[in-house]
């Protein structure tokens, strides 16, 4: 009789527990709750409010946010009031990766990169593959570089982490997708140059001039006046005389002679003094828009005072600023940019220049970038927010230690 009452008693405890267990939440992520605690980064935090953003993160999990702090926010145009509403959220979904990372994941990534789809590509409004982007780490130095269509940004630092559920880190640079240009003002008159009549004017570009004759490119250059801006690095004719004949450029089919021609183009106006400064020296082109995210970049570095750019295959040097105005620069370079795509099959070996290390963003609390998962993994959640891989693991803990009772119950019962 008594093991029956026993029994009985661990019967009824069992189903209580798996009806009020059975009551958990549903994991929310509510951002600006999680953000809202620092400072540093306070105006980022209010984009993703006023843009709905925050909303389209509340059902999700396993993203990566990557947050842009006030400091290097104000060295961007995404705070101009010009901007469509519409246009600044696709460019705040862009800083959502729609996968987690903690630090140990960012430091397995290979150096050639890994190409993972962001909140914007999964809007469809991004062409092609244009709305993902391409992470690396340089092997050197660790350093996580993020990879747009339009622009790179390097991990700052660790932010918070609810493991495996949402990792916010801070980056040094806004990612502006495919399209987008945060630089150009909406009453900016369009600069209607004509790039091969400039070319032929600045003499020494003869060759080039008629390449984007006959290709039929300079007029898809020259549309790109009105948006971002362009910037042009234009080999002068002795480079294309001092081009080996084993490269065999000029029997590159048309269309391949023309991403050439795009590989010689950033999608963006970059006076001199910005290309001296730059912070990524990784740059896309508009070989990369039409081939993918990745794929056709520029290494631009400067070295003993003057500028180089690498393709992995050829380094050249900036010869002389052939013109300057907003939107449209264009440069002499002393080598043909050769893309390894085309001509990589024996790749000439050069020197790559080490990341520019990003200034050091204090916010509080700090988690090093050393520090790993287990550690992350004890940061306090905000009220109402559960780890539910946590929740899990508490349930089936318990559900396993009354079904253990039972079965003892049970064998007391059939001895007696």
């Amino acid at each position: 009789m008594a093991t029956s009452i026993f029994i009985s008693h661990f019967t009824l405890l069992y189903f209580l527990l798996l009806s009020t267990t059975s009551h958990i939440p549903i994991f929310a992520i509510n951002i600006t709750h999680l953000l809202s605690s620092y400072p540093e980064i306070s105006e980022f935090t209010n984009l993703l409010s006023t843009t709905a953003v925050a909303a389209d993160l509340a059902p999700r999990s396993s993203v990566t946010l990557l947050v842009v702090p006030n400091t290097f926010l104000h060295n961007s145009d995404l705070l101009n009031n010009n901007h469509s509403p519409n246009n600044l959220a696709d460019v705040i979904r862009c800083h959502v990766l729609l996968e987690y990372f903690s630090w140990p994941d960012f430091k397995l990534i290979p150096p050639t990169g890994k190409l993972v789809t962001t909140l914007f590509q999964a809007t469809g409004r991004a062409p092609n593959n244009l709305g993902s982007v391409n992470i690396t780490r340089d092997p050197t130095s660790n350093a996580i570089t993020i990879h747009s269509s339009n622009s790179n940004a390097t991990v700052i630092s660790l932010v918070k982490t609810l493991p495996y559920n949402i990792s916010i880190f801070t980056v040094d640079s806004v990612l502006v997708p495919y399209g987008f240009n945060l630089m150009a003002s909406e009453t900016r008159p369009p600069l209607g140059l004509n790039i091969t009549k400039t070319l032929i004017d600045g003499h020494n570009f003869n060759v080039a001039a008629s390449m984007l004759t006959a290709s039929g490119v300079e007029e898809e250059f020259e549309n790109y006046e009105g948006g971002a801006g362009i910037t042009l690095f234009v080999p002068t004719d002795q480079a294309f005389t001092d081009l080996s004949s084993s490269m065999m450029f000029q029997s590159l089919p048309a269309e391949k002679k023309a991403d050439v021609l795009r590989f010689h183009v950033l999608h963006s106006y970059y006076p001199l003094g910005s290309l001296q400064s730059i912070v990524n020296p990784v740059q896309p082109t508009l070989a990369t828009e039409k081939n993918g995210a990745g794929s056709f970049t520029l290494n631009i570095s400067r070295v003993n005072g003057s500028l180089s750019i690498q393709t992995g295959l050829v380094k050249a040097s900036v010869t002389r600023t052939v013109f300057d105005q907003n939107p449209v620069a264009i440069f002499g370079v002393s080598t043909v940019l050769l893309p390894k795509e085309y001509f990589g099959d024996k790749p000439i070996e050069v020197n790559k220049p080490s990341l520019a290390n990003p200034p050091d963003i204090s916010l509080s609390p700090v988690n090093s970038p050393d520090t790993d998962d287990s550690a992350a993994s004890h940061l306090s959640s905000p009220p109402g927010l559960e780890d539910r891989t946590t929740s899990s693991v508490n349930r089936e803990s318990v559900v396993s230690v009354f079904l253990g009772l039972w079965c003892i119950g049970f064998y007391l019962l059939a001895i007696n």
